[in-house]
C-alpha cells in the first residue's frame, strides 16, 4: 500500500473554523448514516418483500448482493480517493447509492431487487470508507479520535434504529420506503458537501489492483452461488453446481498468482505467513457467518411464526443489538487499558455458540422474555469477540502492514457474512419444504393453497384452517431454528482456533477501533499512516488535555505549571502570544493564563515586548526539551514500530502531533488549585 511520505500542506484543520468543520462532519455523518442504515433497515422488511415479490428461496440474496458488492468495492474506493481526491469520489458514491436505492424501490421482482441491491452496495462501500477518510483531511491528528467517535455513535444508533424504521415503513407505508427514505437524506448530504466541504486534493499515486479485486469478488460470488443454489435450484451433483465449484477453484488459483505479482495487492499473501493473522481471518469469517446469518432470519421467525408486526419485530431484536453494543464497547476499552486480550475471543466464541443453541430452543410458544434473553446472550457473545479481533491483528503486524491488515480482518468477516446468509438460506429453504411436506401430507388444503405456495409466500398461512395453521407454523419455526443448530458447530471451530492465539504484549498505540468498523459489514480501508493517526488521537483524547502537559513537563525535567509549558509551546509555534487575547480564544480561564505568563517571566523563559510575550534563549531551550519529551512519549506508545528503520511518514506524524501539542486552541492545560499543585514555583 502506498504511504503518504510527508505531512500534508496545509495541515489538516489549518485555516478552518470550528463551525465549518462541524458542518462538514455533519454532511459526512449523513453519508455514513445512509450506508449504515441500509445494512440493518432491510432485515425487518424482508418477510414482507418476499410476500410481495415472491421467491423466498432467494431472500438471502437481497442481503448477500449488498454485502458482496460493498466488500469488493471498499479497497477500490479507498485508493481511488487517494489518487483523484476524496470529495469527488464521495459525491459519486452518494449518487451511485441513491440510484441503487431508487431502483430498489421500484423493483418488480426478486431478480431485479437483487441486482439493484448490488448497485446500492457499490455506493455503500464508498460511503463508509470515504466518510471516515475525509475526517483525516479536515481534522488534525490530535482531534481525530473525538470526531471519528461520532461515526461510531451513528453506526451504533442505526443498529438500533434500522430494524425499527424498517418495520415502521413496512407497516405504515410500504416496504419500498425502506429504500426511498435514502433519497431525501442523500440529496441533503450532496448539497451540504458541495457547499461546505473544501479539502485539499492530496493525491497519492497508487497502482490499483483491479484484477485482484475482480478475482477475489468472483471467487466469493461463485462459492456463495454454490452454497445458495446447491440442493435447491440445482442438485448438488448437477453440472451447474460442479461447474461453479471448479470455476471458483480456478479463480482462486488465478487470484493467488496475481496477488504474488501485484505492486499493491488488495490482500497481501504475506499476511498469511503471520500465524495470528491467519487465525484471526478464520475467526472473523465465522463471526460474520453467524452474525449476519442470524440477523437475516430472526425477523422472519418473529413475523411469521409469532405473527409480530414488522415494527415490533425490530423492537424484539433490540436485546441482541444492546448485548452486542455493551460487550463490544466494554471489551475494546478493557483490552486497551489492561493489555490482556486472549480471554475475549475464547469467551466470545463460546458465548456465541451457546447463544445459537439457545436460539435453536425457540418455538412458536416461546415467551417474549425467553426470546429477549436468548437474543441478548447471542449479541453479547458477538460483541465480546468483534472488537478484539481488530486489536489482535494490529498488534501482530509491522507498521507497513497496519492498514491493510486492519481492513483484511474485517474483509474476512464480510465474506463470512455473505456465506452465512447464503448457507442459512439454503438450509432454511430445504428444511421448510421437507417439514411442510410432512406436516401437510394427506391433508386437504383450501383452494389456491399448496406446499410450494406456503414456502414462497408466508401470507398464505392465514388462509389455512386453525388446525393446519398450527402445523405450518411449527414447520416454519423448526426450519428457522434448525439453521441456528447447524451454525453452532461452525462457531465452535472458531472457539477452538481462539485457543491457538498467542497473547503477545499489546503495543501502547493499539487502541479499540471505531464501533463503525467493528459493526460494519464491509472493511474500512485506511493507510497505515491514517490508522496510526487514529490510534494516537484516541490515546491523546483519553489521557486528557491537561495530563499531556503534566507528563511532558515532568519528562522534560522542568519545574513549571502545565499551563506554562503549554504557553511556551504556543509562543514557539506562533512567534508571540498576547495573554489577554489568548484567554479570549482558548477555553482556559484568564487566571490560569495570567499565572502561567507570570511564571514564564519570573523564570526568564519569556519577556514582554509591549503586550506580547516572546521567548528568551532559555525559553527556546525549554521548548526543545518539551518537544523532545513529547516525541519520546509518543515513541514509547509506538513500540517496535519506532525502530531504527521507522518510515518517513511515521516520523512526520509524530512531528505533527508534537507541534499540535502547543498549537491547538481547544486544549485545556488547566492548573489545579495552588495548594495541590506540586508544579507551582
Amino acid at each position: 500500500m502506498a504511504q503518504q511520505l510527508s505531512p500534508p500542506a496545509p495541515a489538516p484543520g489549518d485555516n478552518r473554523s470550528t463551525r465549518s468543520v462541524l458542518v462538514a462532519i455533519g454532511a459526512l455523518l449523513l453519508g455514513m448514516l445512509l450506508a449504515a442504515l441500509d445494512q440493518t433497515i432491510v432485515s425487518t422488511a424482508l418477510p414482507t418483500i418476499v410476500s410481495d415479490l415472491g421467491g423466498l428461496e432467494h431472500l438471502s440474496w437481497v442481503v448477500t448482493a449488498y454485502l458482496l458488492a460493498s466488500t469488493a468495492a471498499t479497497p477500490l474506493w479507498g485508493k481511488l480517493g487517494d489518487q483523484y481526491g476524496r470529495k469527488r469520489l464521495f459525491q459519486i458514491a452518494i449518487v451511485i447509492f441513491l440510484i441503487g436505492s431508487a431502483l430498489c424501490g421500484i423493483a418488480q421482482n426478486m431478480p431485479q431487487l437483487i441486482g439493484f441491491r448490488a448497485l446500492q452496495g457499490l455506493g455503500g462501500g464508498g460511503l463508509i470508507v470515504l466518510s471516515m477518510a475525509i475526517v483525516g483531511d479536515i481534522v488534525p491528528p490530535r482531534e481525530r479520535g473525538k470526531y471519528q467517535g461520532l461515526f461510531g455513535a451513528v453506526f451504533g444508533a442505526t443498529s438500533v434504529l434500522g430494524p425499527l424504521l424498517g418495520g415502521f415503513f413496512t407497516e405504515q407505508l410500504s416496504w419500498r420506503w425502506v429504500f426511498y427514505i435514502n433519497l431525501p437524506i442523500g440529496v441533503v448530504a450532496l448539497a451540504v458537501i458541495a457547499a461546505v466541504l473544501h479539502i485539499p486534493v492530496r493525491r497519492t499515486k497508487h497502482t490499483i489492483d483491479y484484477l485482484g479485486t475482480f478475482l477475489i469478488a468472483a471467487v466469493a460470488t461463485c462459492l456463495v452461488l454454490v452454497a445458495s443454489l446447491g440442493g435447491t435450484t440445482w442438485a448438488w451433483g448437477s453440472t451447474q453446481i460442479i461447474g461453479l465449484a471448479v470455476l471458483s477453484v480456478l479463480l482462486l488459483i488465478a487470484f493467488v498468482y496475481v496477488e504474488r505479482r501485484a505492486a499493491e495487492p488488495v490482500l497481501p499473501l504475506k499476511l498469511f505467513r503471520i500465524r495470528t493473522f491467519s487465525l484471526v481471518a478464520v475467526i472473523s469469517f465465522v463471526i460474520g457467518f453467524a452474525m449476519f446469518g442470524a440477523m437475516t432470519y430472526l425477523p422472519t421467525f418473529l413475523q411469521v411464526v409469532h405473527d409480530i408486526t414488522p415494527t415490533m419485530s425490530g423492537v424484539h431484536m433490540l436485546p441482541m443489538v444492546l448485548g452486542l453494543l455493551i460487550t463490544s464497547t466494554g471489551a475494546g476499552q478493557i483490552v486497551s487499558r489492561t493489555g490482556r486480550w486472549k480471554v475475549f475471543p475464547i469467551v466470545g466464541t463460546g458465548v456465541t455458540a451457546a447463544g445459537l443453541l439457545l436460539l435453536h430452543r425457540l418455538t412458536e410458544n416461546s415467551s417474549t422474555l425467553e426470546m429477549s434473553v436468548y437474543f441478548f446472550v447471542f449479541g453479547a457473545g458477538l460483541g465480546l469477540v468483534m472488537q478484539v479481533l481488530v486489536l489482535i491483528v494490529q498488534n501482530a503486524v509491522t507498521y507497513q502492514d497496519l492498514g491493510v491488515a486492519t481492513s483484511g480482518a474485517t474483509f474476512f468477516r464480510s465474506i463470512g457474512a455473505s456465506f452465512g446468509v447464503a448457507i442459512f438460506g439454503t438450509i432454511f429453504t430445504n428444511r421448510l419444504i421437507d417439514k411442510l411436506g410432512s406436516a401437510l401430507a394427506g391433508q386437504t388444503l383450501p383452494p389456491g393453497v399448496s406446499v410450494n405456495g406456503l414456502s414462497s409466500d408466508p401470507r398464505a398461512i392465514h388462509q389455512l384452517p386453525p388446525a393446519l395453521r398450527q402445523s405450518v407454523l411449527s414447520a416454519y419455526s423448526a426450519s428457522i431454528t434448525d439453521v441456528f443448530l447447524y451454525a453452532a458447530p461452525v462457531v465452535l471451530i472458531a472457539f477452538a482456533f481462539a485457543w491457538l492465539l498467542k497473547e503477545d504484549k499489546l503495543r501502547g498505540s493499539v487502541t479499540a477501533p471505531d464501533t463503525s468498523e467493528t459493526l460494519a459489514s464491509n472493511p474500512v480501508e485506511r493507510s497505515s499512516y491514517d490508522e496510526c493517526a487514529r490510534a494516537l488521537s484516541v490515546l491523546a483524547t483519553r489521557e486528557g488535555r491537561r495530563e499531556v502537559y503534566v507528563k511532558i513537563t515532568e519528562r522534560a525535567g522542568l519545574d513549571l505549571l502545565p499551563a506554562a509549558s503549554w504557553m511556551l509551546l504556543r509562543i514557539k509555534r506562533h512567534g508571540t502570544v498576547e495573554p489577554a487575547q489568548l484567554a479570549e480564544v482558548a477555553p482556559v480561564p484568564l487566571r490560569v493564563i495570567s499565572e502561567a505568563a507570570r511564571q514564564l517571566e519570573e523564570r526568564g523563559l519569556a519577556h514582554r515586548v509591549g503586550v506580547q510575550l516572546m521567548l528568551t534563549e532559555p525559553g527556546a531551550e525549554a521548548v526543545v526539551k518539551l518537544s523532545h519529551a513529547r516525541e519520546e512519549s509518543l515513541a514509547e506508545l509506538l513500540g517496535d514500530w519506532w525502530g531504527p528503520d521507522r518510515p518517513t511518514d511515521l516520523v512526520a506524524l509524530v512531528s505533527e502531533l508534537t507541534a499540535e501539542t502547543g498549537g491547538s486552541s481547544k486544549e485545556r492545560p488547566h492548573s489545579p488549585e495552588p495548594k495541590r499543585d506540586h508544579h507551582a514555583p
